[in-house]
């Protein structure tokens, strides 16, 4: 199973909030609030999304966070690559900051990149802006494909 970590759920939860907020400037006390995430698990996030380059922080009394571009150019991969480093579904796969002890060995050496690469397009089409939007009508859709009857059923 591919899982991305608590963290990063965690930063798109946080950052389609902010979106919704129309440029508003947030705070770790109103997004922990309004997402109901613990405050210290929001401020580790906000700050490590602002280290990234992601999050602009603005000191002060009127201070916050927010976004350092525009929704629609921050994609899930971005987000993805910010927490959980280089997105490789194996440790062999190109983009990967691990080496397999197998690798010199291995019969499908290299072959995991297709799938990577096939996983990275995936989430860089996938942009804040697009995770901020209302998901009804699209689980309508979705509904509505599963409820149809396929040829193996």
């Amino acid at each position: 199973m591919v899982r991305l970590s608590k963290l990063t759920d965690y930063a798109v939860v946080l950052l389609t909030q902010m979106v919704r907020r129309d440029g508003k400037i947030a705070t770790t006390a109103n997004l922990s609030a309004s997402t109901g995430l613990p405050h210290p698990t929001v401020s580790k996030v906000l700050k490590r999304l602002t280290k990234t380059g992601l999050l602009v922080a603005q000191r002060g009394a009127t201070g916050g966070y927010s976004l350092a571009r525009s929704a629609e150019s921050i994609s899930v991969a971005d987000v993805v690559t910010a927490l959980d480093g280089p997105i490789a579904v194996t440790d062999c796969a190109e983009g990967s900051h691990h080496s397999c002890q197998m690798e010199k060995n291995c019969p499908i050496n290299g072959s995991w990149n297709r799938v990577n690469l096939a996983i990275r397009n995936a989430l860089q089409s996938v942009s804040l802006a697009e995770m901020a939007k209302d998901i009804r009508p699209f689980m309508k859709t979705y509904e509505k494909r599963s409820l149809a009857p396929t040829k193996y059923q």
